[in-house]
């Protein structure tokens, strides 16, 4: 698609700002047609070709004839992108039309390349072009009238190439000479794109300071502070800025003379950084991108407000009240400067599109540092069972939400140095050992759950992740002090319990320790709990199934397993949420059934034995002995001395099911006595 690499691309389309295109050097005159310049930011920018039905969807709203309108725009397209060498406007089967983009620097495609590769893995080379852009909008000056898809999609992507604009000027910055020139401009830059954008203006007043400049800091802070107060915005964060500075400078003058220029230090600081006790995250009024107000406004709302209710039910996050949310998305205020004023770490976003007889609800959740977007997903459902399937798709929302912000945590603990951990991020390194489900990584996860004690002993969800370690000990046998894992399992989960009564991981936790102590239906009771406290909470209704699925109803292990896969497809615990149905199916006589799914449960990332053993023995109930007879290869490759013994002395099977799974051992090489 074209890049700084390139020499001189041949083809150069602007869309940042007013839209231009330069072929071989020389400007285009651009057809005044504004549908045209629509239609060509459209193919420009989505990632997929579009259908010629999807394009009279966005950009007309019932003329007489779209497709004819759509046919005369491509053909004005044609005469601005192609010439004798390259046809660049491509259909395919006639419906389907995208464009060729060889030879080719699009500007905004550029941008958003740089910000997935990562702002700060980029040469200064490849940045600072895109620092110098212009200051105006994507599609500067362009809208639609009658167009309400369209208007939709641009709102979306001005918000997002504004925030990929940001990051890269914050870089810039941090790469700039302290109290140079370039600084200075870069800056500007940044506030001019986000006035309200309190860590720039902290930048800014810092810049100035540590450069002699107090007069030009004075009279910035003036500015923003009036500023601030008139659209009824915090401006504390900024004046504590501006007395920090100060006094810096007056230490440094008293003990040393004139200050020298510093590097810029861009992120909160160390202080804040070692009080931190949750990620915290914003979830802005979702936009309603139809013409229906009282119907499809209505269900934005409704989805904005059931997300944030369910989010700060997990107890995992902090989660910005929905008052505050509301005022600054009234105010206009897009999803990631509103981030940066609420110094939150992510903020999601969406919006609701009607597409013929579907609804679509489009949802995105970005890290404020660096715009980066962790999550992105699409839903769909018929106009007429939207109400209906709104439960549905918000559960699957806030699961992901909530299990994506855990993944970026664990990435970011992982890359820094142990000592330097504070509470939240110990916790995240502990998870990320805690789900290799072997002995040297779980060992390495309780040193990190107990290392975020130390730094925080009211933290329920580290006493949660303790427990578990212990709870791993017992179940796969990784300690000789089997009945001592259990006491300490049962110990820790208390302990999150006194922490934190609501949190439905200390309920999980509580509930898989008193599984352990082959306490049924007091272990379903508390994972009951953890279910009714946060209906959202995955971890909760895979435990419900593994625990019916031993003991309990089969039919109920059946649709909590399915239940927690769909709430979390990538969870690590995918294996054990598969291999539950399996051994529900093996009790319900439903033997293929088994078969299949304890197969698709030991093709997963680090099953372990218990699950390989569950698959082994579905198999040689289905008949499928040879299949089988491999798996128990597996099995003893990796624990030479397992049999059937330790898998169910590790479950809580009653007396037919033990038996039913020790008549097919003996036929495929698995039988012996317990170690």
């Amino acid at each position: 698609m074209g890049g700084p690499s390139m020499t001189q691309p041949v083809l150069q389309v602007c869309l940042l700002g007013v839209v231009t295109v330069v072929r071989r050097g020389k400007t285009v005159t651009l057809p005044r047609s504004r549908k045209v310049r629509a239609l060509l930011a459209l193919l420009l920018l989505e990632p997929s070709p579009l259908s010629r039905a999807r394009l009279c969807d966005l950009l007309w709203d019932g003329p007489n004839d779209p497709r004819g309108e759509l046919r005369w725009c491509l053909s004005k397209i044609r005469g601005v992108l192609d010439d004798s060498v390259r046809k660049r406007v491509l259909t395919s089967g006639r419906e389907l039309i995208t464009l060729d983009l060889s030879d080719c620097l699009v500007d905004a495609i550029e941008l958003d390349s740089v910000v997935k590769t990562g702002v700060s893995q980029v040469s200064a080379e490849r940045l600072a072009p895109l620092g110098a852009l212009p200051s105006g909008d994507l599609l500067d000056g362009l809208q639609l009238d009658g167009s309400p898809e369209f208007a939709g999609w641009l709102a979306g992507q001005r918000r997002r190439y504004k925030e990929m604009r940001i990051a890269v000027l914050r870089e810039l910055v941090v790469r700039s000479a302290p109290g140079s020139d370039e600084t200075f401009s870069r800056l500007e830059a940044w506030l001019q794109l986000a006035p309200f954008d309190a860590r720039a203006h902290r930048v800014m007043l810092d810049a100035l300071v540590t450069c002699g400049r107090l007069r030009d800091a004075d009279a910035h802070l003036a500015a923003t502070l009036r500023s601030f107060e008139r659209e009824g915005v915090d401006a504390t964060p900024v004046r504590e800025a501006w007395r920090s500075a100060r006094a810096q400078t007056v230490a440094s003058v008293s003990n040393h003379g004139p200050p020298a220029p510093r590097a810029v230090a861009i992120g909160p600081t160390a202080e804040a950084e070692s009080s931190r006790r949750r990620a915290s995250v914003a979830v802005m009024p979702f936009i309603d991108s139809t013409k229906d107000t009282a119907k499809y406004g209505a269900m934005a709302d409704g989805l904005t407000d059931d997300i944030i209710t369910r989010l700060a039910k997990l107890r995992v996050l902090f989660v910005i009240a929905r008052g505050t949310v509301y005022a600054l998305g009234a105010r206009g205020v897009g999803a990631q400067e509103a981030g940066r004023m609420l110094n939150v770490q992510y903020v999601t976003s969406g919006a609701v599109r009607r597409q013929g007889e579907r609804t679509s609800i489009v949802v995105e959740l970005a890290e404020t540092e660096g715009a980066r977007i962790v999550w992105t997903d699409e839903f769909h459902g018929s106009a007429e069972d939207t109400f209906s399937m709104l439960d549905s798709i918000i559960d699957r929302i806030v699961a992901t939400i909530a299990e994506a912000i855990e993944t970026a945590e664990c990435n970011h603990a992982i890359l820094k140095p142990p000592s330097s951990l504070d509470a939240w991020e110990a916790y995240h390194r502990g998870l990320w050992h805690m789900y290799k489900f072997n002995g040297p990584d779980n060992r390495e996860a309780e040193r990190f759950f107990r290392s975020a004690l130390q730094l925080d002993p009211t933290f329920a969800r580290a006493y949660a992740g303790l427990s578990f370690t212990h709870f791993q000990n017992a179940f796969l046998d990784l300690t000789a002090d089997h009945e001592r894992q259990i006491e300490l399992a049962f110990e820790t989960a208390n302990h999150s319990i006194d922490a934190d009564g609501r949190d439905p991981g200390a309920h999980w936790a509580m509930g898989r320790a008193l599984w352990l102590r082959d306490a049924q239906r007091e272990s379903l009771a508390e994972l009951e709990r953890s279910v009714e406290l946060s209906p959202n909470f995955a971890l909760g209704h895979y435990t419900l199934g593994f625990v019916h699925s031993q003991k309990g109803d089969p039919k109920s292990a059946i649709d909590a397993a399915n239940y927690s896969r769909e709430l979390s497809p990538f969870d690590p615990l995918q294996f054990g949420m598969l291999a539950s149905r399996a051994l529900a199916h093996v009790r319900m006589g439903e033997l293929e059934e088994a078969a299949h799914w304890a197969v698709e449960a030991s093709a997963r990332p680090n099953a372990h034995a218990h699950i390989l053993a569950i698959a082994a023995e579905c198999l040689a109930l289905a008949g499928r002995l040879d299949e089988a007879r491999k798996l128990v290869a597996r099995i003893r490759a990796r624990m030479p001395a397992y049999t059937v013994e330790d898998f169910l002395r590790a479950f809580r099977f009653d007396r037919d099911t033990n038996e039913l799974f020790r008549h097919p051992a003996r036929q495929i090489g698995f039988e012996g006595r317990a170690r």
